[in-house]
């Protein structure tokens, strides 16, 4: 898969890159525009700018779907400007971010991509100065965008950025497209319920959905992962309580047994 941009709705664009699959967003409105993601270093991070750049020179605010280094360390090119995330993004990078560059660059080593590792151990990591409890609202160029928490899931700050009059909704990884959602710093009994904050935002209409990872989806793609996801949590449950061993969860799972075990140990505490 090339970079390239997708054009999801009026003047509402998706970038997705080949590295770790990732989409990031691009809201236009007369004046302004709003960044959503800026990948993970601050390479990456210049390179999305310069992207953005050959679209539009409009002054930009950036917002931060989740803390996760993908999400999120790229955005020291994009300064100065607001950058919005969920509270608990700023706390989790203050609290684990140096931890976070560390392990990631080690893993970059490890795979043979001793760049990437430089790179991630270069970015200087940008805290949001603008943080929303539970709901915000922005004028980007005079187009309405509203960010809500809908409390954790894939994260402990899932911040989702919903542009009504284009109905689109960018989701972050609370939604996944390509390959079974992650569970690593995940919450599994909690995250049906954020799905359907999500889902809420959809209602019963024509909506387009960009996960975190993968092309955009619509409203019933996100209906059925969310199935999935609380069946996890279902089975999370029924281990916990001691009604089902592990062996028989990872079978009935939906998921694999590497995703489904991480989803186990993440519920166990």
């Amino acid at each position: 898969m090339e970079d390239r941009w997708i054009e999801v709705a009026d003047r509402v664009l998706v970038r997705r890159y080949a590295e770790l699959d990732l989409s990031v967003g691009l809201v236009m409105g007369d004046g302004g525009c709003l960044v959503i993601d800026t990948r993970g270093d601050e390479r990456q991070g210049a390179e999305l700018a310069a992207e953005v750049r050959r679209i539009t020179r409009d002054p930009w605010t950036v917002v931060i779907t989740h803390s996760h280094f993908d999400h999120s360390f790229g955005t020291r090119p994009f300064l100065e400007c607001p950058v919005w995330a969920q509270e608990g993004c700023r706390a989790d990078l203050v609290e684990d971010g140096a931890r976070t560059k560390e392990a990631w660059a080690r893993r970059y080593r490890e795979q043979g991509q001793p760049g990437i590792a430089d790179d991630i151990e270069k970015t200087e990591i940008v805290l949001p100065d603008h943080l929303v409890a539970d709901r915000a609202e922005l004028t980007v160029g005079g187009r309405g965008v509203v960010m809500t928490y809908f409390g954790r899931g894939h994260s402990s700050n899932d911040l989702v950025v919903h542009v009504p009059d284009a109905g689109v909704v960018f989701a972050g990884d609370l939604v996944e497209n390509g390959a079974p959602p992650a569970y690593g710093d995940a919450y599994p009994l909690e995250w049906p319920a954020a799905v359907d904050g999500l889902l809420g935002l959809a209602g019963d209409g024509a909506v387009t959905v960009v996960p975190g990872h993968g092309d955009p989806v619509d409203r019933e793609f996100v209906v059925a992962q969310r199935a999935e996801i609380a069946s996890v949590a279902e089975l999370c449950r029924e281990v916990a309580a001691g009604r089902m061993s592990v062996q028989d969860a990872v079978r009935l799972s939906p998921y694999p047994e590497d995703t489904t075990r991480t989803a186990l140990r993440r519920a166990a505490g």
